[in-house]
């Protein structure tokens, strides 16, 4: 036996309130409740409250790991945090998140800001430093509260996105063959302008009252996130194709070889769509944001969560991780998992 980077616990952690189709009916009476479940698969996302951040979210996820599996916070060697929703610019709230674990002095800490491919760009850095003989033992947290980047009364965002935190912890462990591996990436720079908060750091681009004017001829305001829909859709149905059959050839299996395919949760119908063009059967290729909608860099380890409880995903099994989005972003891996003890 030899030993490789491999994730053996997650958890999540998910804020108390709830926004339901009910209540967005409401918001917009021209859409039914149906009608929003018809058209993203959601039937509620979690909303943080007015002063929890995505580091309380991601760190009361971590908690609930150290207390599940019993893993002392002192056995630590790094800490990552992938965000795009920081309680600060400066500091780092991975600084902010170590010192509330009580993790080591000499346990690093570092910022991973990323959104939709963000958890497997953060598991490529944690499989890297434990192969290099860097570090043992990885926790790797995201977290995101995209609500509080919503425009109120913005119907082409607020019924998507919801907000959560997740712990994975990935370590060492005995296998026969690499548990984590065949990692591809791409960047479209160019794609930028189609999922952005304009007015969120130091840039400030539009000077009259901060609003501009988007692709439809709308007024928005600069400090909230706009999403040109159709442009990420069809970003979407040419990339994650092109990711998947490179993360295979890395990997040098075929289709048939893959147990479960876990993309990032964006929407029913986005998943539906790919999910018929890479020629995957209904019951290998996961689906869970029914009850949370689409978390960001949350979306992938709450959607293993979900396969672990339901059977979905077991031990010794193959399986393709890919996310997409923000940036242009995307990136994917294989994981061969062994034992993954799951925490809700």
């Amino acid at each position: 036996m030899k030993r490789y980077a491999g994730i053996t616990a997650i958890s999540r952690f998910l804020p108390e309130a709830k926004l339901t189709n009910i209540e967005l009916s409401e918001i917009f009476p021209e859409w039914s409740a149906e009608k929003i479940y018809e058209k993203t698969g959601i039937l509620e996302r979690r909303i943080a409250a007015e002063n929890t951040m995505a580091s309380d979210l991601a760190t009361q996820a971590a908690v609930k790991l150290f207390d599940g599996t019993g893993i002392s916070p002192d056995s630590v060697d790094f800490l990552l945090f992938c965000t795009q929703t920081p309680d600060y610019l400066l500091p780092s709230s991975s600084c902010l998140i170590h010192q509330r674990l009580a993790l080591r002095s000499d346990c690093g800490a570092l910022d991973i800001n990323m959104g939709c491919s963000g958890f497997v760009y953060s598991l490529s850095v944690a499989v890297s430093m434990i192969e290099s003989g860097m570090v043992q033992r990885v926790l790797v947290l995201c977290a995101d509260t995209y609500s509080k980047l919503i425009q109120p009364g913005d119907r082409s965002v607020m019924p998507l996105f919801g907000d959560a935190g997740a712990a994975v912890m990935v370590e060492l462990v005995e296998s026969e063959k690499p548990c984590i591996h065949g990692f591809a990436f791409g960047t479209e720079g160019n794609g930028a302008k189609n999922l952005i908060v304009h007015h969120s750091a130091c840039k400030k681009e539009y000077s009259e009252k901060s609003v501009f004017r988007d692709n439809s001829g709308e007024y928005r305001s600069a400090e909230y996130l706009y999403m040109d829909g159709p442009e990420i859709l069809q970003f979407t149905l040419q990339k994650v194709p092109v990711l998947c059959q490179t993360i295979l050839e890395k990997s040098q299996l075929d289709l048939d070889a893959i147990d479960l395919v876990v993309l990032h949760q964006a929407n029913r119908f986005l998943l539906d769509a790919l999910r018929k063009k890479l020629k995957v059967k209904q019951e290998k290729f996961a689906i869970e944001l029914e009850l949370t909608g689409n978390t960001v860099s949350c979306t992938i380890p709450l959607a293993l969560i979900e396969c672990i409880r339901k059977g979905s995903l077991k031990p010794g099994m193959t399986s393709i991780l890919a996310g997409f989005g923000v940036g242009y972003s995307w990136a994917g891996c294989v994981i061969h998992s062994g034992e993954i003890r799951a925490f809700i």
